[in-house]
């Protein structure tokens, strides 16, 4: 927030042990001297079947983020193979949707476990930990025999994006594991049933939205209100498609005036119509899981999510709902990239501390959660994409996987990402509430984008931040 006091990064980590963090800390605290950043394991033999030389006397523990894709992959599949191995390793399992809060102050205080999956709404900030020295180079799984094959390296077996994005001060320190696939979904049974089509045009967009407001079945539009951050992806997206990705890489790189660029005013004029006139009644006031629970029970058309929705909301959706998901339609008539254009970027993104102490076995079971039986059968089981190469080969794949799967293989390379969320905890902060001002009338484009800008402006010229470069 603009009136939010200044904290170094590293007093965020570190104050979190002395003050309990919800959102933005309410006052410093004295940073105390940071742990060794050792190992307390006794050093094992490595091999081709252990190559990081795994202790079989040290447990694991393992922090799953309870959200879209649950906790039971990581007890019913990761788990278990990691144990066909090490049969003698303790693996203590946890599961929160709060990994800040849990997580944070352990850190904070020099204990913080293994394997954490650093995912939802209130991840821990990652340019922090990487400042801080919290996080575990990975290159050496990187280079390690994968789990199904010795003659072949971990990083031939996963997407490259995958390395690209992890990479934090030169290392690769964060894997993602999803492909995430972002985009407007819908039920493929509503819209067949009432003869809709999904949009090609911002124009056609604007039409269905009055087609289904006027009809009285359901609202046009919602997302996620009490997270903004589901329609700053779109809105971002559609700027990309308008002005090209270097509009996303400029807003990463904290170049002048890239919040204020020409694209983003466009964009952020048009999903402010979309505030304006087709919110579904109260959406401001729900979370996720109410807004999509919403269109489960077609009170709502469309709403913007990734290729996590479809197992989150598993529990509610008709047996014959379909899910189906289209790309943010044209907008200008000379978008700089075309028709089909997605957002996509590794996603759920799992970290090892360095100051944990068994980081060896934290290695080896992401090694394993990368073979391709555990990347196949948490595919099935959660119904989404790893960034596994052919993980998903002859599987079963769901309504949703199959629509975000052709339309990512549509895009081709047509695709888009940005990284300032993860690198700049400040910024994500204020890019939240000010969308969620944005979509309820309380800012102006103009003044959403100078407000978004400023704060970039803040942490540019803050010496104490690290900075990072696409």
């Amino acid at each position: 927030m603009p009136n939010t006091p200044q904290i170094s990064r590293r007093e965020l980590l570190r104050g979190a042990a002395l003050v309990p963090v919800a959102g933005a800390l309410a006052a410093c605290a004295t940073p105390a001297a940071p742990p060794a950043a050792t190992s307390s394991s006794a050093p094992v033999a490595t091999s081709a079947a252990n190559p990081f030389g795994v202790p079989d006397n040290k447990p694991l523990e393992v922090w799953i983020f309870d959200g879209g894709f649950g906790q039971d992959y990581a007890k019913n599949i990761h788990q278990p193979l990691f144990k066909t191995k090490y049969p003698n390793v303790e693996i203590k399992h946890n599961a929160t949707k709060e990994i800040t809060k849990v997580l944070q102050p352990r850190f904070a205080g020099g204990n913080p476990p293994e394997v954490i999956d650093n995912s939802g709404a209130n991840f821990m900030d990652f340019g922090a930990l990487s400042q801080d020295g919290q996080m575990q180079d990975l290159t050496p799984l990187l280079d390690a025999p994968s789990w199904d094959d010795p003659n072949t390296k971990v990083r031939d077996t996963i997407d490259p994006s995958v390395i690209d994005i992890g990479m934090y001060d030169g290392k690769f320190s964060v894997l993602g594991y999803v492909n995430y696939i972002h985009g407007i979904w819908y039920s493929q049974k509503a819209f067949r049933d009432n003869g809709w089509q999904p949009p090609k045009t911002w124009d056609e967009f604007i039409k269905l939205c009055e087609t289904i407001k006027k009809s009285g079945k359901m609202a046009p539009f919602t997302y996620a209100g009490k997270f903004p951050q589901y329609l700053y992806e779109p809105l971002l997206t559609m700027a990309a498609k308008i002005g090209g990705n270097e509009v996303l890489i400029n807003i990463d790189n904290l170049e002048d005036g890239a919040w204020t660029a020409e694209a983003m005013k466009t964009a952020a004029t048009a999903w402010a119509e979309v505030g304006a006139k087709y919110l579904m009644e109260g959406t401001t006031g729900l979370d996720h899981v109410q807004t999509q629970t919403s269109q489960n029970k077609y009170k709502v058309a469309m709403l913007p999510s990734g290729s996590w929705l479809e197992n989150e909301q598993k529990t509610t959706t008709p047996a014959d709902f379909e899910y189906g998901m289209f790309p943010i339609p044209d907008v200008t008539g000379s978008d700089k990239m075309p028709y089909g254009t997605l957002h996509t970027q590794p996603g759920e993104n799992f970290v090892v501390s360095s100051r944990s102490a068994n980081p060896q076995a934290g290695m080896e079971y992401l090694r394993a959660m990368l073979s391709k039986k555990a990347a196949g059968d948490f595919s099935e089981l959660v119904r989404t994409v790893t960034v596994v190469k052919g993980a998903s080969e002859g599987r079963k794949n769901s309504p949703g996987v199959e629509s975000a799967s052709k339309a990512l293989a549509d895009a081709g390379a047509n695709t888009v990402y940005y990284r300032w969320f993860n690198w700049y905890g400040p910024l994500k902060d204020e890019a939240i509430a000010a969308t969620g001002e944005l979509m309820s009338g309380g800012l102006t484009p103009d003044k959403y984008l100078e407000r978004l800008q400023k704060k970039a402006d803040e942490i540019k010229n803050d010496s104490s931040i690290k900075k990072y470069k696409r």
